[in-house]
């Protein structure tokens, strides 16, 4: 239990940390987001960077890995969708609870947390859940947020090419294309800028959760509070639940069974608390309130359950 609480407790005393510091007025809530920008435009692009030039293709590109993980979010999206249209919610609010359910924070909470369980593997997982969450599970919760208004097929296509497009531009997606290239090219980049890069990656961690605990503070909670607790069951529960029943199932489908360390990183990613932006989402509908509590709720009782998960998986 102690093993697994030096893992989990660090984490989450950060975020702790970030949130009395705003609390009680060490910092400003605005600081929280200069923080965050300088960690999602800055330090995550130069780790994902770092991640794939130290490496070659063999071992960043996990077919299996991605395919969980992709299967597994799109199972929680669509049980999600099937619960809240059985129990006749509108369209906004179950989008909202589908996102809820189905986007972790991969790079503010599950990057620190894999980099004490797996140093030498995350970054790589980073990458990997990235592209999967901003291909795949992001667009579909964005898509049915925009599907609950009424669109007409044009206004729909252009939607989605601006979604596309705002993809792209992100200095995630960045960092992460430029990491490719290099890796592909061959090119030797000097051990300056190595240096470069892994200073940068390091102040992600340690910035990101503190960052993550400041935000928290102010968010308003006042919403659907039955709405909001089955979005943080659907994350905290479900959503790995469905991603470990994917890892069981994809030997019975012909393709490689994941490695015990990236079985362990995939269950886990999917447990992970959902991304901060989500309420910034959810505030466009009108239902930021249940997004902040669910947000908050799913933040702190993620330290119950990845301390339980970690003691099931090790």
């Amino acid at each position: 239990m102690l093993d697994i609480l030096s893992i989990t407790f660090p984490i989450f005393a950060a975020i702790a940390l970030g949130f009395a510091s705003v609390r009680f007025g060490m910092f400003a809530e605005s600081d929280m987001r200069i923080m965050g920008k300088y960690v999602q435009n800055i330090a995550l692009p130069a780790l994902l960077c770092a991640a794939l030039v130290k490496r070659d293709l063999a071992e960043v590109l996990d077919i299996s890995y991605m395919a969980v993980f992709a299967i597994g979010g799109l199972a929680t999206i669509g049980a999600m969708y099937a619960i809240l249209t059985l129990q006749s919610t509108g369209p906004a609010r179950r989008a909202v609870g589908v996102m809820g359910a189905s986007c972790p924070n991969s790079g503010f909470v599950g990057y620190p947390v894999m980099l004490l369980l797996f140093p030498d593997k995350a970054g790589i997982i980073l990458a990997l859940n990235f592209v999967v969450e901003n291909f795949l599970l992001i667009p579909i919760g964005l898509v049915l947020l925009e599907s609950s208004r009424d669109l007409t097929h044009k206004s729909r296509l252009r939607m989605l090419g601006a979604l596309l497009l705002s993809i792209l531009k992100r200095p995630l997606f960045v960092g992460l294309l430029a990491g490719m290239v290099i890796m592909l090219s061959g090119i030797d980049i000097p051990p300056a800028g190595i240096r470069l890069l892994d200073m940068l990656a390091a102040s992600a961690s340690a910035l990101a959760l503190f960052m993550i605990g400041g935000s928290l503070f102010g968010l308003p909670l006042k919403g659907n509070q039955v709405l909001a607790t089955q979005i943080v069951i659907g994350k905290l529960v479900l959503h790995p639940a469905l991603v470990a029943l994917a890892a069981a199932l994809l030997p019975m489908v012909g393709m490689p069974a994941l490695g015990a360390d990236m079985y362990k990183a995939v269950i886990l990613s999917a447990a992970m608390p959902m991304f901060l932006i989500y309420t910034v989402f959810a505030l466009d509908y009108g239902h930021e309130g249940v997004a902040s509590i669910a947000l908050v709720g799913a933040t702190f009782g993620a330290f119950v359950t990845l301390s339980v998960l970690l003691a099931v998986l090790n």
